[in-house]
């Protein structure tokens, strides 16, 4: 088998591709003042079916520790994008939601987002962007 269609070929491409993507897609963000990973924590947030969304549950999310998690919000909630509640009878428990700013930041940032997006993956044939939605989703189970 060609080293470049072994399983670590596969994995080392798609890391690369994956900072690519990272990259170019943190670069857009940036005209709105966040990052990739504080993009992604905005959108988990405002997709969560609810007005706020558990820190543990936005760790899973994310797949960062507790902790990390803390430490992204900490500025994200100093620059007045989210807000944390804290449970009265468990402090180590926690609930983020979205300022109204955060809510406009995330609408707006999701606009630079998706237009990057389809710069990127776009002209991908749909047949082969269904494949690779579903190996993805397999690949996260």
């Amino acid at each position: 088998m060609k080293p470049s269609r072994s399983a670590t070929g596969i994995i080392l491409l798609q890391a690369k591709l994956a900072a690519r993507m990272s990259r170019k897609i943190s670069n857009h963000l940036s005209l709105h003042g966040v990052s990739l990973t504080e993009y992604l924590a905005l959108h988990y947030i405002a997709s969560a079916g609810q007005p706020e969304i558990s820190r543990i549950l936005l760790a899973e999310n994310l797949e960062m520790s507790a902790s990390g998690v803390t430490r992204l919000l900490a500025p994200m909630e100093k620059n007045n994008l989210v807000e944390r509640t804290r449970n009265p009878r468990d402090a180590r428990q926690s609930q983020v939601r979205l300022t109204g700013p955060g809510k406009q930041v995330y609408q707006e940032a999701s606009v630079s987002f998706q237009d990057t997006a389809n710069d990127m993956i776009g002209e991908l044939p749909e047949e082969t962007a269904s494949a690779l939605h579903a190996w993805f989703k397999q690949m996260l189970r």
